[in-house]
This record gives C-alpha cells, sequence and structure tokens, in this order.
C-alpha cells in the first residue's frame, strides 16, 4: 500500500524565515509544498505571486504543488510552468473550457488536478475525472488558513473513491482544509492519498512528529 503523502501548506509558514522552514519540511519528509495562489477575486485574500513561487522553487528540492484559487488561472498556467511547478489545481467554475486548460497543463509535463469546493457536486467532472492526476477535494471553503474541516466532506470523499474503483481511473484524492491528527486516519480511510495540512504542522513545535500524526 502506497504511503500517504503530506503536503504543508506554506501559506502558515513564518515567511520571515521561509528558508528554514522549508528546510525543516525537508528534513521531516514532507512530500510536496503546497502554495495556495490566491487573487483576491475568486476568493477574498491575497497570496502567492510569481517572484515568491520562483524563490521557493530555488529554496526546495521538493514538488511544488500549486492550488489556482484564481479567476484567470489560464493566464497562470504558463508563467507557472516557466518556474518549474509539478501540479497544478484549478476551480473548474473559473474557466469556461476546463478540458482544455487540462490538456495545456499537461501538454507542460504538469501533473493536472480540479479542484472542488464543499458545496460543488461531485458529478460536475465525472466526465472529466479520467484525464485528471488528481482532484484536490476542499474540506473547508477557500480562502483562508485554519478553518474547521467541514463533516459532509467525508462522504464525497469516499463517493469518489468509489467512483475511482469503480471504473478502474488512476487519480488520486488530495484533501485540503482543517486536516489534523484528528481526522488523518478517516480521511485516508475514506480514500485520500495526499493530506494538505497548514495549522496543524506549522502551529506544531516539531514538524517531524506533526508530519508522523497525519501518516
Amino acid at each position: 500500500m502506497q504511503k500517504t503523502q503530506i503536503a504543508p501548506s506554506l501559506l502558515s509558514a513564518d515567511f520571515g524565515r521561509l528558508s528554514t522552514e522549508i528546510s525543516a519540511l525537508e528534513a521531516a519528509h514532507a512530500d510536496l509544498l503546497h502554495l495556495d495562489v490566491m487573487d483576491g477575486h475568486y476568493v477574498p485574500n491575497l497570496s502567492f505571486g510569481f517572484p515568491l513561487i520562483k524563490t521557493i522553487k530555488r529554496l526546495s528540492k521538493l514538488p511544488l504543488d500549486v492550488h489556482l484559487m484564481v479567476t484567470n488561472p489560464d493566464f497562470h498556467v504558463p508563467l507557472l510552468a516557466e518556474i518549474g511547478v509539478q501540479w497544478i489545481s484549478f476551480h473548474q467554475e473559473t474557466v469556461h473550457h476546463s478540458h482544455r486548460l487540462i490538456q495545456q497543463i499537461k501538454a507542460f509535463g504538469i501533473k493536472a488536478g480540479l479542484a472542488l469546493n464543499p458545496a460543488t457536486p461531485i458529478n460536475t467532472m465525472e466526465s472529466i475525472l479520467p484525464e485528471l492526476d488528481y482532484v484536490l477535494m476542499m474540506s473547508v471553503n477557500p480562502g483562508y488558513s485554519a478553518q474547521s474541516f467541514v463533516p459532509f466532506v467525508l462522504d464525497k470523499i469516499k463517493y469518489l473513491s468509489q467512483i475511482r474503483q469503480d471504473r478502474h481511473l488512476q487519480f488520486l484524492i488530495e484533501v485540503d482544509g482543517g486536516v489534523s491528527d484528528q481526522n488523518a486516519s478517516a480521511l485516508v480511510s475514506a480514500g485520500a492519498d495526499i493530506l494538505v495540512s497548514a495549522s496543524f504542522i506549522f502551529s506544531s513545535s516539531d514538524y517531524k512528529q506533526a508530519i508522523n500524526a497525519l501518516r
């Protein structure tokens, strides 16, 4: 059985000591670095710009997992590809042609994912599931860190996992929002492959212990 991958969300990192934070995450055996890109339009917050992502890429050997919470993901994709990120997900509500953008992301050699808000039904993406490398299941409403887990998302993960099994598909299920040692086991049992965690990891005095607790 493949181990659960842990993707610390840098939104909660101390940016005054970013290099130290990234080194500590690498030493703690994180699998990915999750970057929440927000534009202040799709979500009511602003975060990483391209220069900062380029710096993070230079500082870390870990794959960069970029979650685009923006109204124009098609603008961001070529620039992120130029930086060298390895994973990109976007919200299908933000584009007219999600299939086209998925194909463009994959053409750059980048893993392509769709992000699903808690209230967005899974059947809105069922036809495109065979094209996806992963689905990012939001277990909070996107835009802010340190929110509480939305309980009904657990049933959505189980349902998505069952679809994957029934249709013999290969996409991974990533979960983001309110993930901690209190719900990690239930999430993995439901079918999650990758756990994104911000507050739980960065509020810990021992990142390795926190990451092991999630696994």
